[in-house]
């Protein structure tokens, strides 16, 4: 059988020819591959460079890694945080002519780390409530959907930092299923084997003396299942409130949009005497300030950056002398995010020197600047501006950041 590749874009296949598929993943030579951390995985997976690009390749058998391939385009389609598929490569063989198993490709995830590279400094308890949040807010989004997991694990799980918390994305959708809505069977289960897989994955860390001492692998498998309900909760009950009373859903609308999602429409229905209203919201995925981000500046961030960003925009914006909310001959807001992102982001970040900055993107930086800024200012009683922060930042903070996993904070 001729070597075959399916990809998403047409351009994929002329690099990906490039890459030895005529050896099994285990016996590529290193001049192929890239030196990132992975993570534990039931297959063999390797990091590779296709052109400008760091792939992830994963070997297994054909019907699933066609059936994966389609998954993670179909979360793509969803705006689901998940790794991109890229293409599936089969009708391998070696050089004697004997079949390879076929290969799944997907997209490295800039500035993600697998779980267990992120323990090997003896993660903090608090640190690992975060990696807890991120995780049920990703399972959440996944059962919204209408996508079971089937094997939701840290260990399926790729970690990327958002502004201070940690954002989670599905790396391995290979037990996955999509339906139009789960039943709250299907959600129990996917949520019992998560808190399963956790408890065990914790207690295998514990048993290697990377886990905190006093953190309980149970306790944490358990947990995950208190954060989820909560947020599953708070996302899809049912509210009823006093008539007239139509303050009180926009009070809901907000906590909504403060947890990362957004009111895709709302059921008010007026009971026989009509004293009361009945809200449902119909949520969809977490992206409020993302979007409005991307719209306004064109910057595509994680949703607690875009937040951040959003907060310093605003206030720059309002120092502007042509800005006038409701004028329509003053400059637009889209003009004016344009010129904040020319004048402003783009040069701050600029000013943090290629060498010091690590796996953070231009987003994050600024963030973390901002938050400096805050807490120089907070000392000082006084705004102390952003470039002295800055200089500060560069020259006290990032040089020992560099050596722990931990995203820079304010000391």
């Amino acid at each position: 059988m001729a070597l075959h590749i399916s990809a998403t874009n047409p351009e994929h296949p002329a690099l990906l020819l490039e890459l030895p598929w005529q050896l099994p993943l285990e016996e590529w030579p290193e001049e192929y591959l890239v030196p990132l951390p992975r993570g534990i995985s039931r297959h063999v997976v390797r990091y590779a460079r296709a052109g400008d690009e760091v792939i992830a390749v994963k070997e297994l058998a054909e019907r699933p890694a066609l059936r994966e391939y389609e998954l993670l385009r179909d979360l793509d389609r969803l705006g689901i945080p998940a790794v991109d598929a890229l293409a599936v490569v089969t009708g391998r063989a070696d050089a004697d002519g004997e079949p390879l198993e076929p290969v799944l490709i997907t997209r490295h995830l800039g500035g993600s780390m697998p779980y267990r590279s992120m323990f090997e400094t003896t993660m903090r308890p608090a640190t690992m409530h975060r990696l807890m949040d991120a995780l049920a807010v990703l399972l959440v989004r996944l059962h919204l959907a209408g996508f079971a997991w089937g094997d939701c694990s840290l260990s399926n799980t790729l970690f990327r930092r958002d502004a201070g918390a940690y954002a989670a994305y599905l790396v391995d959708a290979e037990t996955g299923e999509l339906h139009a809505r789960l039943s709250d069977g299907q959600r129990d289960y996917d949520l019992d084997l998560a808190r399963v897989n956790i408890s065990g994955e914790l207690l295998d860390l514990e048993a290697s003396g990377a886990l905190h001492p006093s953190v309980d692998p149970v306790e944490f498998g358990t947990e995950i299942c208190a954060r989820y309900q909560g947020l599953w909760k708070e996302l899809t009950r049912t509210s009823v409130y006093p008539a007239g009373k139509y303050h009180y859903i926009e009070r809901r609308i907000r906590r909504l949009n403060d947890l990362g999602f957004d009111v895709a429409e709302m059921q008010i229905d007026h009971s026989s005497n009509g004293d009361t209203v009945t809200f449902v919201p119909k949520v969809v995925d977490a992206g409020h300030h993302q979007r409005q981000l991307l719209r306004l500046t064109g910057l595509d961030t994680e949703e607690n950056q875009a937040r951040r960003l959003l907060n310093d925009l605003e206030s720059w914006m309002a120092t502007q002398d042509d800005y006038a909310p409701g004028d329509p001959l003053a400059a637009r807001p889209e003009v004016l995010a344009h010129r904040w992102v020319r004048e402003v982001f783009r040069p701050t970040v600029r000013a943090v020197p290629p060498e010091l900055r690590g796996g953070m993107d231009p987003a994050e930086i600024y963030h973390q600047l901002l938050e400096h800024r805050w807490y120089l200012s907070e000392r000082a009683q006084h705004d102390i501006g952003l470039d002295t922060a800055v200089k500060d930042y560069v020259d006290n903070i990032l040089p020992r950041a560099r050596r722990t996993l931990e995203p820079p904070a304010p000391r």
